[in-house]
């Protein structure tokens, strides 16, 4: 029996319904291509057959398995049937990488036609499959057939609920052992809620920090478990903290478009957390799209005028290269996803966890295809593969206006190339000073396109490189010797200048970033005793409701 079937992929794994069309679109291109490439083709299509060749003369010539063999501590080295199965999809894999290679089509088709086939080749490994991994049937024998049994049940609840289950989710409560940072609502209108967290010092920084988090998932990815708490991070180093929390968006708010989140997201915080603290100016930090979000709202509103300072965390300004997200937006799908929100509704948070997962699908989908379904094991607590199975849905016309003028037009590098409430953004206009930060191994914001917002600021910019991915080079605490992070003095025409003329630093930048925050703030006061003013009393105690809807 193979697991997953043909409905289980279509309903946990929609990205690869959607291949065969994505290829279709490429095919006259590819088929003109070939054509100028025939001579190389071919040569290439006999060398992979001589290499076919050889691979089973060795597989025949090889001796017959022995009863050892059964036992073998790496059966897919050991075991001459699923050698040979694990050479030849290494062999498909080189053929179809190398024919793409010698394609020449443009660099945008090409990129495309990598990923397309990264993704059936994953897909395609016999690691996937129960009749080809020696190490299903040796578990499914031990247990005389239970683990089959468990992973069909598994795979049947997923298939229930629309998702793969990456992690033991049953491990975690939002509230409880995620997002426990004290704290009360202050603020919410239809979109947010505004957070106000308990002061951990007797003195605060008169300026405090607002943080803006993506809103295409839930605001505790910076308050996760207390040792991964960026807010208490900030708490403890003596700032007044707020963080926006954003709706998960049901069928009534379908509407709402980027102005709504910039006027009722970002501008209301500003507005209402400068009230609650009681002071002229606040630092404002926003973390992959919320920084894209925050950075627009800003260049477009008198708002600016209130803030001390911009951090920017893995968040995109210039989207020439957008990552690996990009092989999936182009003008059919821009308009497509245009004609289908034209009215309003709402895109689910899971149809854009899937789209992410798929970029690093041999990690993100196989790796858990094989435990959860073939194995049958139960998944490990993980916070973060919790916190990124925990998806909020998003306003269709947000989501249109947001891949048409962002990913596939490019606009916020243009100055006034767009209007947000009527007003025209130019984000050169940003002369607070602003943090940078992009991640070495980010595929979701590269390093590269982190480091161009630095020539679009119109003020002074501290631009850091820390070490690993778009989450963990973000939620990077002080302590972990093995994180590093690049810092450079001066000016710097590209990046690759900047990196040249960088240095490393060993652990976390937290503390740099920290100390940069302190040095933009002002005097110390008393912290505050209660959460919330006279006008803007406690609602409710954090993390709220809005985190928690699902």
């Amino acid at each position: 029996m193979d697991v997953p079937p043909n409905a289980a992929l279509a309903a946990l794994m929609p990205h690869l319904a959607d291949l065969p069309a994505r290829l279709g679109a490429l095919l006259p291109r590819i088929t003109r291509a070939a054509s100028s490439q025939a001579p190389a083709l071919a040569e290439l299509q006999q060398r992979v057959q001589a290499q076919h060749a050889a691979m089973w003369q060795r597989a025949t010539h090889n001796s017959p398995p022995g009863p050892d063999q059964a036992r073998a501590s790496n059966p897919w080295s050991d075991i001459p049937y699923f050698n040979l199965l694990r050479q030849m999809h290494a062999l498909r894999q080189q053929w179809m990488t190398q024919f793409v290679d010698l394609l020449e089509l443009e660099a945008k088709d090409k990129t495309r036609l990598r990923f397309i086939v990264q993704q059936w080749t994953d897909a395609l490994a016999p690691a996937n499959f129960a009749a080809t991994n020696p190490e299903v049937i040796r578990k499914a024998l031990r247990t005389q057939g239970q683990s089959l049994t468990t992973g069909q049940a598994n795979l049947q609840r997923d298939m229930a609920r629309g998702r793969l289950r990456m992690c033991d989710e049953s491990a975690f409560v939002v509230g409880r052992n995620l997002a426990t940072t004290a704290g009360a609502v202050v603020f919410e209108n239809d979109l947010i809620q505004l957070i106000q967290y308990e002061p951990r010092r007797a003195k605060v920084h008169r300026t405090p920090l607002l943080m803006v988090p993506p809103f295409i998932n839930k605001y505790y990815i910076l308050d996760l478990s207390p040792g991964n708490s960026f807010v208490q991070y900030a708490l403890d180093e003596g700032f007044q903290v707020f963080m926006i929390s954003w709706r998960n968006i049901a069928g009534e708010l379908g509407h709402l478009r980027w102005d709504d989140y910039a006027t009722l997201g970002v501008q209301a915080a500003i507005d209402n957390a400068l009230k609650v603290a009681r002071a002229k100016s606040l630092h404002a930090l926003g973390f992959c799209v919320g920084g894209t979000l925050l950075a627009s709202a800003l260049a477009s509103c008198v708002a600016a005028e209130r803030v001390a300072s911009m951090t920017l965390l893995a968040s995109l300004l210039d989207f020439r290269d957008a990552g690996d997200i990009g092989v999936y937006i182009d003008e059919a799908y821009v308009a497509r996803t245009e004609s289908l929100y034209a009215d309003g509704g709402v895109v689910p948070g899971g149809q854009l966890a899937s789209a992410f997962a798929s970029l690093r699908a041999r990690d993100l989908i196989w790796k858990f295809v094989i435990e959860n379904y073939l194995l049958g094991t139960t998944p490990a607590p993980f916070d973060l593969l919790y916190w990124n199975s925990d998806s909020a849905n998003l306003p269709g016309p947000l989501f249109a206006w947001y891949l048409r003028n962002c990913y596939l037009e490019n606009k916020l590098e243009h100055p006034q190339a767009l209007a947000i409430n009527g007003q025209s953004v130019e984000i050169s206009k940003l002369t607070m000073p602003s943090f940078v930060l992009g991640t070495e191994l980010d595929h979701i914001v590269p390093w590269r396109s982190a480091f161009a917002s630095c020539s679009l600021l119109g003020g002074d910019v501290e631009f850091v490189l820390g070490s690993s991915g778009h989450i963990a080079g973000v939620v990077s605490p002080p302590g972990d010797t093995r994180r590093n992070y690049r810092i450079a003095n001066g000016k710097f025409s590209s990046a690759k200048h900047w990196f040249e003329g960088s240095q490393t630093r060993t652990g976390s930048w937290w503390p740099y970033w920290i100390e940069w925050l302190k040095a933009k703030s002002s005097a110390q006061k008393a912290a505050p005793k209660t959460l919330g003013t006279r006008t803007l009393p406690s609602i409710e105690p954090a993390p709220g409701r809005y985190v928690s809807e699902r």
